[in-house]
This record gives C-alpha cells, structure tokens and sequence, in this order.
C-alpha cells in the first residue's frame, strides 16, 4: 500500500469548516501523481510519450468529518487493472493518525494521448513500468464491462 501524509489548511475546508469535497479530489491526486512518479511514470515521462493522465470516474465515500489541523493518511492500492493496461482502478483510503479509516474512494484512471485528446495506449516500456505496480490483495484484471459497470452515458439536451 502506497501512502503519502498531508495537513489540513484552513483553505482545504468548505463552508461548514470541515475538509471540502474538492479537497478530497486534490489529495487523491496529488497521492496519484506522487506514486506515479515513484514507479518512474511522471508528467515528464508521461508527456515523452504523449500522454497526460486522466480519471473517468471518482466515488467517494465520505465516514468521518475531518476537521482544520488535522493530520491525515491517503492510501493508494491499485486494485484492477484492464490486459492492455489502459484503466486502472485505484482505491484510495482516509486515515487519521491513529489508523481510523475517515473516507474511502474508487477512482478509474486511464491515459490520454496528448494531441488526439483520446484514450492514450501504452509504449512497451511504459507497459512492463504499469505490469510492475504493487496491486492490492483483491486485484482483479478488468474486462470491458468493468470499465462500465455504472451505465452513464453521455445525454445531450436540444438548445
């Protein structure tokens, strides 16, 4: 399990003084872009190859308020991924200092190639970095439908 610490600020709050949603989104990535960088995959490396990377989808589940000042734990574990690699699904957990779990997240990553602004596929090189990850014990690869298990799809309006 990959983790990272942070403060919370007063800035990281929202109007009822405890940490904001979006917070919890910027943690998240920040612990995201952190690992990566560890496995050698940063934005340098990412744009060598004419990717960024993206989330489809972010599920939080929120446990315990989490107030100004406090010290917490943001887990990473990478818990599915698709054959060729192009989805990841990443579990993030909340931790206060004494281990108590304060908010659980899903979150489906993937890559975008950087100039046709579409799902981005994966160098050789990149691929044997991505097959290497630390994956959680209930690791699963994931099929096509997995990708989609939510059924949302796009619904345009008439303007």
């Amino acid at each position: 399990m990959y983790t990272k610490q942070f403060e919370i600020r007063w800035n990281d709050l929202d109007a009822n003084m405890h940490l904001g949603n979006s917070s919890y989104i910027e943690f998240m990535s920040h612990t995201r872009m952190s690992f990566l960088t560890e496995q050698g995959i940063g934005l340098q490396e990412m744009n060598a190859h004419g990717l960024g990377p993206i989330v489809i989808y972010e599920h939080i589940h929120y446990f315990k308020e989490i107030e100004s000042n406090s010290k917490i734990i943001v887990s990473l574990e990478v818990s599915g991924m698709s054959k060729d690699s192009r989805f990841i699904l990443i579990e993030h957990n909340f931790y206060d200092k004494t281990g108590k779990n304060l908010a659980y997240a899903e979150v489906l990553f993937s890559w975008i190639n950087i100039e046709t602004r579409r799902l981005g596929v994966l160098s050789s090189e990149l691929l044997t970095i991505v097959g290497e990850f630390p994956k959680s014990k209930a690791f699963k690869m994931l099929t096509y439908e997995d990708t989609r298990k939510n059924g949302i799809k796009p619904q345009n309006i008439n303007l």
